[in-house]
């Protein structure tokens, strides 16, 4: 065993952002840097994404982060470990399965006492005819009804008892299910923790300790938003509180930390495209991208005592490369047999920092760049015996084969299979040019270093490597679980309802949400609105007055389509849908018919005709509307009807009301062509008529026969 040089420092989780999908994680730490700068900080979620950990250090204390990277470490659980509901579910699991076993087998009992019954021997023809046992047949039936009952009896306790087993194991495997995920589910545990390299840990030292900050994205962490309004009749103000319900499975508790809500989508792109010159003139070469070095030389000689020692058993030497921290260590298959040194091909990576001397191989000269992968392990592969290689070509030839930006040449021989192997897989040539290397190519961290037993084009070099925790996409997988849970009633997604802007709403004391993947309810602040209350009828449709709130929001922040309670009065009215209100943006919010204010409509139609010859046919409609007040309080009631609307110019529709129409963008709704409005004041216990109407005239050409008669 080998002992960490790292010193650890415990973190603790401050403030977390959580998006339409995912969350962002801020914790703090302290202390007293080390001489060699190395720092361990512990306490990180194992569904973190490795790639959005971040490090700073607040204040000017002369420090800076010059590495940060993530290591997943195995352990054994402690003594305290909170699995006792595993192991409760566990224990009910047993017992449920006992009791169904002894309720199967009186199930048995049970037929096996029902089979019996009198069997008549065999009869010779040649007997006379005997007298069958009556009585025994009787006393062989009162014990088989005797024994069945008794039975019977016992299997209602069984099946009673494997009920109650049923429903405890329900309710262990529900509360299992709902449990926090912040305690490991597995008997070996699991911990992740970012090691950083600090810079200028002199400076430091006179100040004492320093404060650091970590940042990182995990998934599995969802919300919605929710209110509660407050109203007042008469007041033309009210109490909007935000809430959201948040459900996240990111595997540990939020406890006191400041919470935060934004529309955003954490997983969408934030890098700025680039634009390359378009020269005229001579063609230049391209730059060499940042961060890549050219091999260095003798890199053909590297594993020349690899090759020259031969295949041994079972050497207990120095452990090949190719191995990273958390692969596991089982056999490996034996190389093929070794190909004559390969000329240097034109790198697609950057160069791997010096290899340990395995196998008496020689030390790579050159310069190094970054930082090595580290922590190499595994199990050594097989050796045979194999022929000795030749040796390897001279630098100018490599370079003449492919060097960065010379024409690629004929591929390098192949060395034959091994008997009973499959060909080693053919490596392709580079194409011509400088190389080009990708995203993860320039991940150094992420970088595996090719062992001797890889084919000769990948010797000694670096490539990208597997996930450094395998059991991270599991809890990932889990983790992003929690979108699918339904929502609560008249809930939107916050993607849904934001549109095209990303807003942020931050919550004014700190929460506590535990890793449970269920929803939880926390206040987010108080947001002042104008509130006035109106009714709304449409007697051409219903003839029911409908009560509602118009709502104003004079901030500069929207608010999100979401229920909303509503109480009147200090009196729970009921929960409707909040639409999106944009900023400066009014809406109406409906509570309901109100059963005070009663609406009646009556419509009367004359058709006739005019002109010179009676060749324009007039309808005439008449609307007639009545409205009582019977609340304690004055009202203003919206009246909506609507007048036909025509396209072509011959046929003429004329009004004959008071009612108005209304114009673009008035109102807290959008009404469609045709639309005209009645606002009418009515006192306390005072009643009003409503007259109104619209003569068509159609001409006889433009008219059906048989048509027009409508109401």
């Amino acid at each position: 065993m080998t002992v960490d040089p790292a010193q650890r420092w415990n973190s603790t989780l401050d403030s977390v952002v959580v998006y339409a999908q995912g969350a962002l994680c801020r914790r703090l730490v302290r202390g007293i840097v080390p001489p060699d700068g190395r720092v361990r900080v512990t306490g990180l979620p194992r569904s973190l994404d490795p790639g959005s950990l971040r490090a700073a250090v607040l204040g000017a204390s002369g420090v800076r982060v010059t590495e940060a990277r993530v290591e997943v470490e195995a352990g054994t659980p402690g003594t305290g470990s909170p699995d006792a509901l595993r192991r409760e579910a566990l224990r009910l699991r047993d017992a449920h399965a006992a009791a169904q076993g002894r309720r199967d087998r009186q199930l048995g009992l049970i037929e096996e006492v029902r089979a019996l019954h009198p069997v008549p021997p065999v009869r010779n023809p040649e007997d006379p005819h005997r007298r069958t046992a009556v009585d025994a047949w009787l006393e062989l039936a009162d014990f088989v009804d005797g024994r069945l009952a008794a039975l019977h009896a016992r299997l209602v306790e069984l099946e009673e008892a494997l009920r109650d087993a049923e429903h405890e194991l329900g309710i262990a495997v529900d509360r299992l299910a709902r449990a926090s995920t912040d305690a490991p589910s597995a008997h070996v545990e699991t911990t992740v923790s970012a090691l950083l390299t600090l810079d200028g840990a002199g400076a430091a030292e006179g100040d004492g300790e320093v404060e650091l900050e970590l940042e990182y994205g995990v998934p599995g962490a969802v919300w919605v938003p929710a209110y509660r309004l407050t109203h007042r009749q008469g007041d033309g103000d009210g109490r909007l509180v935000l809430r959201a319900s948040v459900a996240q499975r990111t595997g540990e508790d939020w406890t006191g930390v400041r919470i935060a809500l934004a529309t955003a989508d954490l997983r969408r792109r934030t890098d700025l495209p680039k634009l390359r010159s378009v020269r005229v003139g001579r063609r230049q070469p391209a730059p060499a991208p940042s961060g890549w070095r050219e091999p260095p030389a003798g890199l053909g000689d590297l594993f020349t005592g690899y090759e020259a020692a031969g295949r041994r058993r079972q050497v207990p030497t120095a452990v090949p490369a190719g191995l990273r921290v958390g692969s596991a260590a089982g056999p490996v298959p034996p190389p093929p047999p070794p190909a004559p040194a390969p000329a240097l091909a034109p790198p697609s990576m950057p160069s791997a920092a010096p290899a340990p001397q395995a196998y008496g191989a020689l030390p790579v000269p050159g310069g190094t760049y970054g930082a090595p992968p580290q922590g190499f392990g595994g199990a050594l592969p097989d050796f045979a015996q194999p022929a000795p290689a030749p040796p390897a070509p001279p630098r100018s030839a490599a370079r003449q084969r492919g060097g960065p930006g010379a024409p690629a040449g004929p591929p390098a021989p192949k060395a034959p299979a091994a008997p009973g192997r499959a060909a080693p897989p053919a490596v392709p040539e580079p194409a011509a040019g400088p190389p080009q290397p990708s995203g993860a190519e320039l991940d150094y961290a992420g970088l595996v270093l090719s062992g001797p037993e890889e084919p000769g084009g990948r010797r000694g070099r670096l490539f990208p490597g597997s996930p450094v925790d395998p059991a991270a996409a599991e809890h990932r997988r889990r983790a992003e679980a929690v979108g699918s849970l339904p929502l609560p009633g008249h809930a939107v997604r916050p993607r849904e309802s934001a549109g095209s802007f990303d807003h942020r709403f931050d919550a004014a004391a700190r929460a506590d949400i535990p890793s449970d993947g269920t929803w939880h309810t926390v206040t987010v602040g108080e947001i002042p609105v104008g509130l006035r209350t109106e009714y709304v009828c449409v007697p051409s449709v219903e003839q029911t007055v409908y009560a509602t709130l118009v709502l104003s929001n004079a901030t500069g922040q929207a608010l999100l389509a979401g229920p909303v309670e509503v109480t009147v009065d200090d009196d729970f009215l009921l929960t409707a849908a909040l639409p999106t209100l944009a900023p400066g943006g009014v809406r109406r919010v409906g509570l309901g018919p109100a059963e005070g204010i009663r609406v009646t409509r009556r419509t009367n139609l004359r058709e006739s005709t005019s002109g010179l010859r009676n060749n324009t046919t007039v309808l005439d409609h008449h609307v007639h509307v009545e409205l009582a007040n019977r609340l304690a309080a004055p009202v203003t009631v919206e009246v909506h009807e609507r007048v036909p609307v025509t396209s072509d110019p011959d046929v003429r529709i004329e009004e004959r009301a008071a009612w108005t129409a209304p114009e673009v963008g008035e109102g807290p709704e959008h009404h469609v062509s045709g639309t005209r409005i009645w606002r009418v004041d009515l006192p306390a216990g005072a009643t009003t008529a409503l007259d109104g109407g619209y003569e068509i005239r159609i001409p006889a050409g433009k008219a059906l026969v048989g048509g027009n008669r409508r109401s």
